[in-house]
């Protein structure tokens, strides 16, 4: 077996490397404790070129047992966040986290830097669309993952012949991509947290809504182009402040941070800028397209708080079961940040606690037992339900014959005037003392200058936890409607996607929407004695989403606003598991920013990847709550 050799005097540089090797390993610490000790003794790193079809070679890193009493498994991860550290004598920290275990159960590890990306020879795509109808030597993802299988189960001694395939964000993507491979001896996946669908839901769009923060903090660093293979990570952008709500805010429109920071070399960056609707390009990059026919045991895997592929994970699992229906499907979705379920023991995230050390519940009970039973013929099939949830709230597992659960019941929750919520509509008899023309609404004024931010505090990063934030600043805003319904007298529990149906006027001709729903604790509500936050009264982000309004009716097909005419924006939020106990309330804000999540709207119809700083404008925007003309979100209730 071909070696190549160590890379030793390029080491001093990977401390640039190991921040992004940190998005998977935060802790990663290279001591020698006992884990690492055992893994070092028990284990030989091998690394090693693995041709594919059309003669480029990906450069991949092995870790195998030297227990040769029995035959060994294979469980691959492809990423573009590199193999490293690099050098045979360089062991990645696996010992940090809950992949120590598949260690011990002897897996041969393997992890490959994809086609284009640090080692790896050939071109790198993001996203490379899946080619259902490959030919010769053409090759995608898929294709590249089944020749790094085929290679590995005839090159590697003492293999067992199965082969599992997971990873978390962009290497759940890959994962999804592996599982259309269709090699015989792949026999069980999991995508997790899955990048699905860059338009729709996941990391850089919602709803046709560009997620600014996220995608100018990622490709101004990931974006710079790689003419050649190397163990040296970008470097990352040197910000002007750590205040990112300033930042942004001064940089102005879109076209001026591609021209002062971007330019012509951040190929993906400029495609952005360039497929402003959900065109052709974008419809090939959405791999639910193609999930037909899965043959591996598939398991995916989510949280319900991730703030980048939250969509992903819900709607993967969604499009395998309609598309390929007699496929081994299971979801498992906790109360997790973005790969939470490994970097953390997922009690708590920002100050909202859930009772129990959710991860290593789900690591013991449900990744290493699926990936020991379909790759090691160990112990009995495990017993995973369809759909195993984590339910916040009460805080409870929840083990489900299918998702959305049978008896969820879509109920109608109004908007009503004095900002109050009901589940009973406008009545009719109280509007018969007006003019024929005169709606009930409340309104607020959109100021780009003056968007409303995401979060309370100041950050210069995307911060996770704003996913279950205190919504309490954005109550006292006068650019926010904040609607709530009376103390519940009894448990409310919801269990899928949420509508928004908004009816709605504007003086522009463009508006986003900003749905969240929100769970009010009770005063004097605290977990414990050592609360560190106040959490009387706390404002709980349940759910939150964005619709860009040109994008209402067809997301391939914009349209304008008529000002001031009534218009409906209906569009759904991202599922939901989660019990609002007696004595909360439920709360809905709409807005029509949040700063700098998602990039200011000039509420003009425009192409807003290419405004000018003085096309932003204000607008007034009317949301009616009138028998026959009202606004309301739709809860998928549990009896």
């Amino acid at each position: 077996m071909q070696q190549i050799r160590s890379f030793t005097l390029l080491i001093l540089t990977m401390k640039t490397l190991f921040r992004i090797v940190l998005f998977i390993f935060p802790i990663a610490s290279f001591s020698q404790n006992a884990d690492s000790v055992w893994i070092r003794a028990n284990y030989t790193k091998i690394e090693q070129y693995i041709p594919m079809r059309d003669g480029v070679k990906l450069f991949t890193s092995i870790y195998m047992p030297k227990d040769n009493t029995e035959k060994h498994p294979i469980l691959l991860s492809r990423t573009p966040y590199s193999c490293a550290p690099y050098g045979l004598n360089e062991f990645r920290p696996y010992w940090e986290t809950f992949y120590k275990e598949y260690f011990k159960e002897k897996y041969i590890i393997v992890t490959q830097d994809v086609r284009g990306r640090w080692m790896s020879e050939g071109n790198f795509v993001d996203v490379r669309p899946f080619n259902p109808n490959k030919k010769g030597k053409e090759t995608d993802e898929a294709s590249d993952t089944y020749d790094a299988i085929d290679w590995m189960v005839k090159n590697l001694n003492g293999n067992n012949g199965n082969v599992g395939v997971f990873g978390i964000s962009y290497p759940g993507f890959y994962s999804t991509m592996a599982a259309l491979s269709n090699h015989p001896a792949l026999k069980a996946v999991s995508p997790q947290a899955p990048v699905t669908d860059w338009f729709v839901g996941d990391d850089f769009h919602h709803n046709g809504a560009f997620m600014l923060m996220d995608a100018f903090a990622f490709y101004s660093s990931f974006g710079k182009p790689r003419p050649k293979p190397t163990i040296v990570g970008p470097a990352a952008f040197d910000y002007s402040t750590k205040d990112n709500y300033g930042f942004y805010l001064k940089n102005g429109a879109i076209s001026n941070i591609t021209r002062n920071y971007m330019g012509d070399t951040m190929v993906f960056w400029n495609d952005l800028m360039n497929h402003g609707s959900y065109d052709a390009w974008w419809k090939a990059r959405n791999i639910r397209n193609f999930t037909k026919d899965v043959k591996p045991a598939m398991l995916v895997v989510g949280g319900l708080f991730d703030a980048e592929d939250c969509f992903g994970a819900w709607r993967t699992y969604e499009a395998i079961e309609k598309q390929s229906p007699a496929s081994n499907n299971r979801l498992v979705m906790g109360p997790w940040f973005h790969g939470g379920w490994v970097r953390s023991n997922g009690s708590y995230l920002g100050n909202v606690q859930f009772g129990s050390k959710t991860s290593e519940w789900y690591q013991q009970n449900i990744e290493l037992p699926f990936f020991n039973y379909y790759l090691k013929n160990k112990g009995p099939e495990p017993k995973l339900a369809e759909a195993t949830i984590f339910f916040t709230g009460e805080n409870k597992w929840r083990q489900l014959p299918q998702w959305p659960p049978a008896n969820m019941q879509q109920k109608e929750l109004f908007l009503e005037k004095d900002r109050k919520l009901s589940w009973e509509a406008p009545s009719s008899l109280a509007n018969q003392q007006k003019p024929k023309d005169e709606n009930s609404f409340s309104e607020y004024i959109s100021d780009p200058a003056t968007p409303v931010p995401y979060t309370e505090d100041i950050h210069f990063r995307r911060t996770r936890e704003y996913m279950t934030d205190d919504q309490r600043f954005a109550s006292r805003r006068p650019d926010v409607l904040t609607f709530s319904t009376d103390i519940l007298d009894k448990d409310v529990t919801i269990a899928g996607p949420i509508g928004a149906d908004l009816m709605v006027s504007t003086t522009g001709t463009d508006i986003d929407f900003v749905v969240k729903v929100i769970d009010v604790f009770p005063e004097k509500f605290q977990y414990s004695d050592t609360d560190k936050y106040m959490m009387d009264g706390y404002e709980m982000l349940v759910r939150g989403e964005v619709m860009r309004g040109k994008f209402r009716n067809s997301l391939e097909k914009p349209e304008p606003f008529v000002p001031k005419k009534i218009t409906r924006v209906n569009f759904t939020l991202p599922d939901v598991a989660h019990t609002f106990k007696a004595g909360h309330k439920i709360m809905v804000q709409v807005q029509s920013s949040w700063f700098p999540l998602v990039d200011r709207n000039p509420q003009k119809f425009m192409d807003i990847y290419h405004a000018k700083d003085e096309d932003f404008q204000k607008a007034t925007i009317q949301v009616y709550h009138s028998p026959g003309v009202n606004s309301k979100i739709i809860l998928p209730v549990v009896e």
